[in-house]
């Protein structure tokens, strides 16, 4: 994996004439803050006078650059909107901004300077964390497949960002920055292709990774699943390039610890064609994201290990390709899964809650897990019903629901709660097997799958909803984009790091 955008943290003043600096501005400022006087002395009066400029403007995400006429150095001035308005999604979204436009400037070194407009309104550190976000998520770069002899504008010199800014925001600026590496992780193998990233790649990366960081990492074969009834992933891997594979990423704690672990449990389809329940009307276009909710936990687990948590943390990431062929399961099958719960498939295109049923039934009974919570792009319904805005939320403990909503406030990854209720496990009692995978009726869609999956969580869930504490978040709408959004390109966004790495770095 590369990156031609590297952005790291200096350390030292940064007293150099080619750093640039920066300026925060809330709309309808018309006196510069007095902390910012010494940089417009030293630009001549450049930086109050281009805020007199008819053609200034402090709206969300508006960069205006300044030069001075005493050096080669440059300001850039970041516009945050009305100060009514603001919050850390507003930060980040201006510093993303402001990182695009110091790439396409092609600047060395940045000096942060956002207290005197902000102070008011954030502590150093919810500041320092927002702008880690904005820099992280702004300085993803995907170009491995970019022609080296036709290079994209933007991508022909390999830039390395350093950061320099007040000693009160580092540390968290750094902790921040280890969890973008981290995101960056997530979001590369979201984009990989499928031709590349099949379930055999994605175990080798991992076992890279685990490698690099600390984790451990074991990997249950195609045979080793057979001898543990794992039939939901063997079954939609059957007919994959490469056999399908169970992830298994352990955070031993900081100290190492024996206390009951979190699990995290991702969705990996590294293709997905719908089987014979074949996708139509282009809907298979994109469907390397179908692994996000595993990429997801990749990622998040990385950040476990890089900011050394004090939690045990277990990630699990049931790996297939859902691909069509004599050997693919077929609608009609009926499959014993890893609990013994036999399920008839009414829709190979909904493989996603097969490949998580198994893992969560294996993941609760192998580790007593404390918590569990899973990722997927598990359904359409939860983007007809919440858009691109934020994942949908199913949870069965208000402890866990609380410490999952704090986390989504703090990073800006959003979610909503839905219900789960008895009557949408009955949705999913089969006629000759106790479920199966699709319901025959339309209603309660996003639901279907968050009911399905309440059968494997810990050893009573076939018979009664889960006692354990567990979520499960729907990111389909959200794990990957089509078209740009101020925060983020077209592509994948790698949704769930940042919320999972907050929440256990808290718990």
């Amino acid at each position: 994996m590369k990156s031609y955008r590297r952005i790291r943290l200096a350390r030292g003043a940064g007293k150099s004439p080619l750093i640039a600096e920066t300026v925060f501005l809330f709309q309808k400022t018309t006196r510069l803050q007095s902390a910012y006087a010494p940089l417009n002395r030293a630009t001549g009066g450049a930086v109050a006078a281009a805020m007199r400029r008819a053609e200034f403007s402090a709206e969300t995400g508006v960069i205006s650059t300044v030069h001075s006429l005493k050096s080669s150095s440059c300001v850039f001035m970041v516009g945050l909107g009305a100060e009514s308005c603001f919050d850390a999604n507003t930060l980040r979204t201006a510093t993303a901004k402001l990182t695009h436009a110091a790439f396409a400037a092609r600047v060395r070194s940045l000096r942060l300077n956002p207290m005197p407009a902000v102070g008011r309104t954030m502590t150093a550190d919810d500041t320092a964390i927002a702008i880690a976000d904005g820099l992280a998520i702004a300085g993803f770069c995907f170009n491995r497949f970019k022609s080296t002899t036709r290079p994209a504008i933007g991508d022909e010199v390999p830039i390395d960002l350093q950061i320099y800014t007040a000693p009160d925001l580092r540390r968290m600026m750094g902790r921040g920055l280890k969890i973008g590496e981290a995101l960056t992780t997530a979001r590369t193998l979201s984009a990989t292709p499928p031709n590349v990233a099949h379930p055999r790649y994605i175990a080798a990366e991992s076992r890279r990774l685990a490698k690099q960081v600390g984790l451990r990492c074991t990997i249950i074969s195609q045979s080793s699943m057979k001898r543990l009834g794992m039939e939901g992933i063997r079954s939609v891997g059957r007919a994959g390039s490469t056999p399908p594979s169970l992830i298994c990423l352990d955070w031993p704690g900081h100290p190492p610890n024996r206390n009951d672990p979190i699990l995290l449990v991702g969705k990996a389809v590294t293709f997905d064609t719908g089987g014979y329940s074949l996708k139509t009307g282009g809907s298979m276009s994109g469907m390397k994201y179908d692994k996000c909710g595993g990429m997801a936990v990749i990622g998040a687990m990385e950040a476990i290990a890089r900011l050394k948590v004090r939690p045990r943390v277990i990630g699990l990431i049931p790996c297939a390709e859902n691909m069509i062929d004599t050997t693919a399961y077929r609608v009609d099958d009926i499959l014993t899964l890893c609990n013994g719960v036999t399920v008839e498939i009414t829709n190979t295109d909904a493989e996603g809650r097969l490949l998580l049923a198994d893992a969560l039934a294996y993941g609760t009974k192998r580790y007593q897990p404390q918590a569990v919570i899973d990722l997927a792009t598990l359904t359409g319904g939860v983007v007809v019903a919440l858009g691109s805005f934020c994942a949908g939320m199913f949870c069965n403990n208000p402890t866990l629901r609380r410490r999952l909503e704090t986390a989504a406030t703090a990073t800006g990854e959003r979610l909503w709660p839905l219900p789960l209720w008895q009557d949408h496990r009955q949705l999913m009692v089969g006629t000759h097997s106790d479920l199966v995978n699709s319901a025959a009726v339309r209603e309660a869609q996003p639901i279907q799958g968050a009911a399905f999956l309440s059968h494997f969580v810990g050893e009573t869930a076939p018979i009664a909803m889960p006692t354990l504490p567990w979520a499960h978040l729907d990111i389909a709408g959200v794990a990957s984009r089509s078209t740009d959004s101020p925060l983020y390109p077209k592509g994948p966004t790698g949704f769930g790091v940042r919320l999972l790495a907050h929440l256990i770095a808290n718990w």
